[in-house]
């Protein structure tokens, strides 16, 4: 039996994949959502109370941790994510499994470069150090972990990113979009199917636990390209596209906390952001789903959820 802790577009993929093939699935969420399937269990827990955790995963011999925070800024993370995750590695290493974060690039400190599994980790401040010191706290653990790292998020049920419904709803509304930094430098996009399945397979191999590997990803692109291959997907006209300048940005965050936010992670679209997946790939036995079929996935997702909202 497996265990999921949230039903966002990562922990719903993943117990969908899980339980496609078979697996019995428990997913712990506040609401008591995730998939509508005969072998999954919804329940409602609050996975930070590790009385109620350590009673659901019981007899798990994996947890897939995709908890996020409860707002997108450094002062929620660091309030809430430590300690969320150091009670769910307690749970996990007194149960016997293995706990499987997703993960971002925030923690790479030389972005510059193409990013690799061994590229060093060592990002200071604000988000960046946060996950830092998540990565630090999971290999100090005593349980046994794996952080799948991922590129920004595009795919089916994914909102909330820059690849999501900020770029998805003007291209149905035949309008321009808008990007932040430049809509022409080369970015690394991970489709989220394909992040779910790097951590299953990750589950399954122990000689992979304690390692930070990377999510089969495909070659760069950039903001702008992006949007156009979505659009082809959805058989309507490639949108215009529009980048605000980070200095804008820089200036609105003298005024807007969520501005400074952003601010913090600027240097992702003003220059090359590009991570290689190449030594997970094989290691996992693992490809990026090609830009086609994940954008044609990802649009035929957004017509039905526009025909459910009418």
């Amino acid at each position: 039996m497996y265990v999921v802790t949230g039903a966002g577009p990562v922990g719903y993929t993943i117990a969908e994949q899980l339980a496609d093939a078979g697996h019995k699935v428990r997913v712990l969420t506040r609401s008591g959502s995730g998939p509508e399937h005969p072998l999954v269990e919804r329940v409602r827990a609050d996975v930070s109370d590790p009385a109620q955790l350590n009673e659901a995963i019981q007899g798990a011999t994996a947890v897939f941790h995709c908890i996020h925070g409860s707002a997108y800024r450094a002062s929620a993370w660091a309030a809430e994510l430590p300690h969320a995750e150091q009670v769910v590695m307690d749970a996990a290493a007194a149960a016997g499994a293995v706990v499987v974060f997703p993960e971002s690039l925030y923690s790479y400190s030389e972005p510059d470069n193409v990013m690799t599994e061994a590229s060093p980790r060592a990002a200071t401040g604000g988000k960046r150090g946060i996950r830092t010191a998540l990565l630090a706290a999971r290999q100090a653990h005593a349980a046994d972990t794996v952080s799948v790292v991922a590129g920004d998020f595009f795919g089916p049920r994914v909102k909330m990113a820059h690849a999501g419904e900020r770029m998805v709803a003007p291209i149905l509304a035949g309008k321009a979009v808008q990007f932040i930094g430049s809509a022409r430098q080369s970015h690394s996009f991970t489709y989220v199917p394909d992040l779910a399945a790097a951590m299953i397979a990750a589950a399954q191999k122990p000689e992979l636990w304690n390692t930070v590997l990377h999510a089969p990803t495909g070659p760069a692109v950039t903001q702008g390209e992006m949007a156009a291959a979505h659009a082809s997907a959805a058989g309507v006209a490639a949108p215009k596209v529009g980048a605000v300048p980070g200095w804008v940005l820089r200036v609105a965050g003298v005024f807007s906390t969520d501005m400074r936010e952003l601010v913090e992670l600027l240097y992702q679209f003003e220059r090359p952001f590009v991570m290689d997946s190449s030594v997970s790939q094989r290691l996992l036995g693992l490809e990026p789903t090609p830009l086609a079929e994940a954008t044609a996935a990802t649009m035929a997702w957004w017509g039905d959820a526009v025909l459910q909202a009418k």
